[in-house]
């Protein structure tokens, strides 16, 4: 099926998305099918819906800068998390935050005052960075036709609940400013006794739909899972403090365990 941007409009006004919203999007462009205008018709949806509100979208690049190739120049570098974000970029008004490994674009009210400071954050999803802003205002994430194992705000999550073994050692990282020069930082990456603790976070969706945290919609073909910030943060704060290796292993969340919330 070939959809139009009136049809895509209506499927978002479905969603009851507040058009002052905060609103994060991970996303699969080939889940939500073929689209009359291509992803540019979609992008033209988000922000005309969210009209007195912010877009962000992740231009992660965890992928590509490390201790050989430590400098992020957020003019140049691309994104290893699809091309919405890249897009974006490219509109009128729209900011990259300057996150060496974990940037997101934003555009709308407030988006340089969204993104400003990241340089400084020291972990991936610092609680003073946009992760944490996103909690402290209200936001919204989507999950466009994705799993929630790609939910990088339940990094954040477990950061700031202390678990242990999530963080590395610090690294030194070079940030491209915007008049040239370069920042020197240091950064601690994501680390944990499995091989991909985020390949866990999956688990969740079965809760946070349960406890009210997340309603399921469908954006195109795309499954879209909506979630609150703030209820996932209560909702998996209140797991690991019962069970802080929560993200160990694949293995549902019990019902005796969210009986105990």
């Amino acid at each position: 099926m070939l959809y139009t941007k009136d049809e895509l409009k209506k499927q978002l006004e479905a969603m009851n998305i507040p058009h002052d919203a905060t609103l994060l999007i991970h996303s699969s462009m080939k889940a939500v099918g073929e689209i009359e205008g291509g992803a540019e018709t979609l992008l033209d949806c988000l922000c005309e819906h969210l009209s007195d509100g912010l877009l962000v979208m992740p231009t992660h690049t965890w992928d590509t800068i490390d201790d050989q190739h430590n400098v992020f120049n957020p003019a140049t570098e691309p994104s290893c998390v699809g091309i919405l974000g890249m897009l974006l970029l490219k509109r009128e008004g729209a900011v990259r935050s300057l996150h060496p490994t974990h940037s997101v674009a934003a555009w709308g009210k407030d988006a340089a005052a969204f993104v400003a400071g990241e340089h400084f954050c020291e972990t991936p999803c610092a609680r003073n960075g946009c992760m944490g802003k996103l909690l402290d205002r209200h936001g919204l994430i989507m999950f466009l036709g994705c799993p929630l194992t790609k939910n990088t705000f339940l990094h954040g999550v477990e950061e700031w609940c202390g678990i242990e073994n999530r963080l590395g050692e610090p690294k030194v990282r070079f940030i491209v400013m915007p008049n040239g020069e370069q920042f020197m930082g240091t950064m601690r990456g994501h680390c944990a006794p499995v091989p991909d603790v985020s390949q866990n976070y999956g688990k969740m969706e079965q809760p946070f739909l349960q406890l009210g945290a997340a309603e399921e919609y469908r954006l195109g073909d795309a499954r879209c899972v909506l979630c609150k910030c703030e209820d996932m943060v209560r909702i998996t704060s209140e797991l690991l403090i019962i069970c802080p290796d929560l993200f160990l292993d694949n293995e549902p969340v019990s019902s005796e365990l969210l009986g105990r919330l």
